[in-house]
């Protein structure tokens, strides 16, 4: 709603980015204390996780630049992330290769770090939806409601109980009711993450918690991507591919519940 946080002689500090560093500075904060928790080399899992973070911002900024063409219109566009604008997916995608650079440059535990992996990204993906919200990049559908275009976040009886209007500069359509759906993932994403947290404390093997949010997640944004208004349906499908891509994790998930079991037992964390 805020595109710009400040503007200091002429030089403008966007809201996006500051969240969405934000974000990054907790799961960076985060990972190292779960390493130190779990025994790992503070120092391999910082340079794995700049690693991730890198490969992540590359791979989520080019996804949304193929999946939006239209808002490009040159060069600085294609690097313009402080206006907004990164698939999660792609820099999901973009971060796990970073992961696993990292983990065969170091040797360490896949397992382990992917479930502080999980937690750490589940954290910065909720503080990121703030900075998506600021800057109305992957906004909603429009919402069921008549005579409504003062910017800002207006309460009502239908699901999801509110909606947004973003006011002109924003990426989202100016003065239009919309689905809050950058919001409504903030929500269920700190859900999942003191879920996951939860579970971290009492996980039966490594790679639990890593596949208790594929699960959590991959239903998450299913039945949000219904209310999402920047990604069309696949023709003859009538799903996105980021519903295709959800309904992946949710089935890959329990086979590697079933499977990770066999190997080794995760010590008390």
């Amino acid at each position: 709603m805020f595109p710009v946080l400040i503007e200091l002689f002429g030089i403008k500090i966007y809201t996006y980015g500051v969240l969405v560093a934000t974000g990054a500075l907790l799961a960076y904060f985060l990972s190292l204390k779960l390493a130190k928790k779990e025994g790992l080399n503070a120092s391999h899992i910082e340079n794995t996780l700049l690693l991730a973070l890198a490969f992540g911002i590359i791979g989520g900024r080019l996804s949304y630049v193929i999946e939006h063409p239209e808002q490009i219109k040159g060069f600085v566009d294609v690097i313009a992330i402080w206006n907004g604008g990164m698939d999660f997916f792609g820099g999901l995608f973009g971060g796990v290769l970073g992961v696993i650079v990292g983990i065969v440059r170091y040797k360490l535990p896949v397992w382990k770090v992917g479930d502080i992996a999980a937690l750490s990204l589940t954290i910065a993906h909720a503080v990121g939806r703030l900075g998506c919200t600021s800057a109305g990049c992957c906004y909603g559908l429009p919402f069921p409601v008549q005579g409504v275009s003062t910017p800002g976040i207006h309460l009502t009886t239908k699901f999801p109980f509110f909606y947004m209007v973003f006011p002109e500069g924003a990426v989202a359509p100016p003065y239009m009711p919309l689905y809050p759906t950058q919001l409504m993932e903030f929500i269920g994403l700190i859900l999942i993450f003191f879920l996951l947290l939860l579970a971290y404390r009492k996980k039966p093997f490594d790679g639990f918690v890593f596949s208790l949010y594929m699960i959590l997640y991959g239903i998450l944004r299913f039945f949000l991507e219904f209310y999402r208004g920047v990604t069309p349906p696949i023709p003859g499908i009538g799903l996105t591919w980021n519903q295709i891509v959800s309904i992946l994790m949710v089935v890959l998930s329990p086979v590697l519940m079933l499977l990770l079991p066999k190997g080794k037992k995760a010590q008390p964390v």
